[in-house]
């Protein structure tokens, strides 16, 4: 029973990258890792988004898989990680044969360690 516990955390702790990795990565110009801003929100309600992330509303990315390239690493983030847009998004990326992580701390928790955005 114990083995399982540990396999199941083990799984689950793999689906996400933290936030100072995607930073660091992304400093450097040539990261494979390309951060998508998947909330459903309309454009007047998200006021920011993490710097450099593109917009592709979970609802829409199914219709926009052809435009990914699946060279890439995609880093998706919903409002707080105690949503399921990042993980639905996430699990349609994975399901397409793309490398895939769900940010841990969602955009609540980037912004809570002060780490750049740019406005919407």
């Amino acid at each position: 029973m114990q083995t399982n516990k540990i396999n199941l955390l083990e799984t689950y702790l793999s689906l996400y990258i933290s936030p100072m990795q995607v930073l660091n990565a992304t400093k450097k110009g040539d990261s494979d890792y390309v951060v998508l801003d998947i909330r459903n929100a309309p454009s007047q309600i998200k006021q920011d988004q993490i710097a450099g992330a593109i917009a592709m509303p979970a609802k829409d990315l199914p219709a926009h898989l052809d435009a990914l390239d699946k060279a890439k690493t995609y880093v998706v983030y919903d409002w707080n990680g105690g949503t399921i847009l990042g993980k639905q998004a996430l699990l349609i990326l994975l399901k397409a044969g793309f490398k895939a992580f769900e940010l841990a701390g969602a955009l609540e928790g980037w912004k809570g360690m002060k780490l750049p955005v740019e406005a919407v």
